[in-house]
């Protein structure tokens, strides 16, 4: 499915509902807390947090967080009239011309060669 496709499927299934009437900064704001629910994931996958040792682990399946996070995404963009393929294309030439990639590589290798990648 393309970006715009599913931008329109978000726009008929919000409409479907009437959560239009939801503003913004709610919609932000949740997407802030699905963020966060990949957050608790990624804490606990590294070991940073331990849900046999006091913490509590993610509940549910990361998969869903990312499904859960991309329809607020596209929610947010289609509030705000964003075409998300054109915008992504637009910023990735930027970002080409910005990122050189001989440039980056080699930066990327000497940090790691020095152990600095992770400080």
């Amino acid at each position: 499915m393309r970006i715009s496709e599913a931008q329109k499927k978000m726009l008929e299934f919000e409409k479907a509902r009437g959560w239009e009437a939801f503003r913004e900064s709610q919609i932000f704001t949740h997407l802030i807390e699905e963020l966060s629910e990949i957050g608790r994931y990624i804490l606990v996958r590294e070991g940073y947090k331990a849900p046999d040792l006091g913490h509590e682990g993610p509940g549910g399946e990361v998969w869903r967080e990312f499904g859960q996070a991309f329809s607020l995404f596209l929610q947010l963009a289609n509030r705000f009239g964003v075409d998300l393929e054109k915008a992504f294309r637009d910023e990735l030439d930027i970002m080409e011309k910005r990122f050189p990639p001989e440039k980056w590589r080699r930066y990327v290798r000497e940090k790691l060669e020095k152990g600095l990648s992770r400080r």
